[in-house]
């Protein structure tokens, strides 16, 4: 996906908050990276970046990341093979256009929330948390060169 506002600061104090309330009935992991470099093929990026956050090793395989490269105006969501199979294309392109929406307003806070709300929606549905859950993976937001 590309949008067309400069970045602004991201309130990264929400959006954790947002992550840790959506993965409060979950099993699933959600994780934001945003790039400080362009990223031509963000789908691709977004891909190395899960690999590099371990979210292949999660238990059940449902883990979602939201890469944001501000610089190429570009964002990905991806999700993990588990996820795939439960929520199918159409999940992605509802998500990521509004996302777009809220991005081409300039609030990029607001998108990030929305599509980790969305998203752990859908990871509640599908993943949801058991009494014995814990949580795999560091709710923050990475920011990688």
């Amino acid at each position: 996906m590309s949008f067309f506002s400069p970045l602004p600061k991201i309130d990264h104090s929400r959006v954790v908050a947002a992550i840790a309330a959506a993965e409060s009935h979950t099993s699933g992991e959600i994780r934001v990276v945003i790039a400080r470099h362009p990223a031509a093929d963000p789908v691709a990026a977004a891909q190395r970046q899960f690999e590099r956050l371990g979210m292949t090793h999660t238990k059940a395989r449902n883990g979602v990341l939201i890469f944001l490269a501000p610089r190429s105006r570009t964002f990905a969501v991806i999700g993990d093979t588990a996820v795939h199979e439960k929520c199918g294309d159409a999940f992605w392109r509802l998500l990521t256009a509004a996302m777009t929406l809220h991005f081409k307003r300039g609030d990029f806070t607001a998108g990030l929330v929305h599509g980790i709300e969305h998203a752990g929606q859908l990871l509640a549905e599908q993943f949801p948390r058991g009494a014995d859950d814990q949580d795999e993976l560091p709710n923050r937001v990475e920011e990688t060169d």
